[in-house]
């Protein structure tokens, strides 16, 4: 009886997810937590995943609040270090903390910029996933679930370093989940469509845009953020025990788009 359904049991597991204060992440944290995880909801803000974190416990979940800018080695030390000191150990990363803090053309950037995006989006996902190395490793595995884009995969006018910052990303998950397959550490990506979030909201809140954007798409909508966390469980179970490298789209058609 229910040999699948257990596969899909996150009990025991320690889960760090960032940018989990709201959108996707927030989503990605409740569907780990409600499957038995321990997570540890991370943002910068400290009152804002704090907030998370007590929500999730007024439903009988486990979470741990830990404020943390991405962008700062140090920070994700201390994550890591409150993380291990808590829990004991690391078995599900979620880098899902991202920015993009311009809309133009690759020929207007500045280095300023295309540093801060490379050291969020792609820099800092590297160095968390290096930071649990060693536990992930020590427990006999583990799942990292780099949250990328579609971006990533078919760009768009004016989200060019955005782009290149998550086709980078995917290339990473790649190059994790050949080195460390044989350790037992899998390493996945997921590639999000148009989500109704915030960092979306430029789009979403253009009645007129959204609408050609949703003609335009097979599934004729966008998406919710908890549509998201259905496949970020999946690849952080046993269920997804031999996926590893692999670029997950959940974008309602849009790669089909020509």
């Amino acid at each position: 009886m229910d040999r699948i359904k257990k596969k899909f049991d996150l009990e025991g597991k320690v889960a760090i997810v960032t940018g989990a204060s709201k959108g996707i992440g927030e989503s990605i944290a409740r569907g780990l937590a409600e499957h038995g995880a321990k997570v540890v909801v991370s943002s910068r803000s400290q009152e804002a995943v704090d907030s998370v974190a007590q929500s999730f416990i007024e439903d009988d979940l486990e979470a741990l609040s830990i404020a943390c800018n991405v962008g700062k080695k140090d920070q994700l030390e201390k994550l890591v270090t409150h993380t291990m000191s808590k829990y004991g150990g690391v078995d599900i990363i979620v880098n899902n903390a991202a920015t993009n803090p311009v809309f133009g053309k690759l020929s207007d950037a500045e280095d300023e910029v295309f540093d801060k995006i490379m050291n969020v989006n792609v820099k800092a996902c590297m160095q968390l996933s290096n930071m649990c190395y060693p536990s992930m490793k020590s427990r006999g595995g583990g799942s990292i679930i780099n949250i990328a884009s579609v971006e990533g995969l078919k760009p768009s006018f004016g989200l060019g370093l955005y782009s290149i910052s998550k086709a980078a990303l995917i290339m990473l998950t790649k190059s994790q989940a050949k080195e460390w397959g044989r350790v037992g550490i899998r390493s996945n990506a997921i590639c999000p469509g148009l989500i109704k979030t915030k960092f979306s909201s430029a789009i979403w809140q253009n009645e007129d845009m959204l609408s050609q954007f949703e003609k335009a798409l097979p599934s004729g909508r966008m998406a919710d953020p908890d549509e998201m966390a259905g496949l970020a469980v999946f690849l952080a179970s046993e269920a997804a025990s031999y996926s590893t490298g692999g670029v997950y789209t959940s974008d309602g058609g849009f790669m089909l788009i020509g």
